[in-house]
């Protein structure tokens, strides 16, 4: 029984660490389309959001069948509860880049960003790339010290989140109310994709040494 609970447990870890990569391609592709206005990129993510959403469904019907057939007990028990949390935040990750490519295909053919603020989400684009890419890293290697830097990374997102809400209520803002709205719920997605991967490294961190990391709360990703 152990050897099959340990075989199980090995191809769900490598399943979301399959996942988180998925996400963080998809989001890669989702920046793309918004910054180059590319319908055929934003098309493809939308598309491939239904491989992630069977990929999560799988994974959710393992973790669970782990937790009612094998009856893990102390560790074990903590492997199969954090890889059912972290379902929920790759879920929500695949979920985000979703989102920003859906606002680049309904503004196409024009561009959903004025350019002033194309730095702006070049630069959160390759951090959340980065970040999904670090998730993946972790989920597989399981390296707890490698899983707390993820939430130094996510300090320059925040960073780069607070600049662009000054941009926008700035008095100078002369793109109108409709980019107003489009910048800020595409800033919102960037933010909140970057802090479900930082949940992903506690997660991992918690599920090697038993421990959370102190200041946060595990509940704050689950709010989106």
């Amino acid at each position: 029984m152990r050897v099959i609970y340990n075989e199980q447990m090995g191809e769900l870890a490598t399943m979301l660490g399959e996942m988180a990569g998925m996400a963080g391609s998809a989001m890669d592709r989702a920046t793309q389309s918004l910054l180059q206005a590319d319908l055929a990129l934003a098309e493809q993510v939308i598309t491939e959001s239904d491989r992630i959403a069977e990929m999560i469904t799988l994974a959710e019907e393992r973790a669970f069948a782990l937790l009612a057939l094998q009856a893990p007990v102390a560790g074990d028990l903590r492997q199969v509860v954090s890889a059912i949390q972290i379902v929920a935040d790759v879920n929500r990750m695949g979920a985000l880049a979703l989102h920003v490519a859906k606002v680049a295909r309904r503004r196409h053919p024009n561009h959903a960003l004025p350019e002033a603020v194309n730095g702006y989400f070049a630069e959160m684009g390759r951090i959340a790339v980065s970040m999904g890419a670090a998730a993946k890293e972790v989920l597989e290697s399981r390296d707890p010290e490698r899983a707390a830097l993820l939430n130094e990374e996510d300090e320059a997102m925040d960073d780069l989140h607070r600049h662009l809400f000054s941009l926008l209520m700035d008095r100078e803002w002369k793109h109108g109310v409709a980019a107003a709205v489009d910048v800020t719920l595409l800033g919102r997605y960037y933010e909140r994709f970057a802090d479900h991967a930082v949940e992903i490294g506690r997660r991992v961190v918690f599920l090697v040494t038993g421990v959370l990391p102190p200041d946060q709360e595990v509940s704050e990703t689950e709010r989106i």
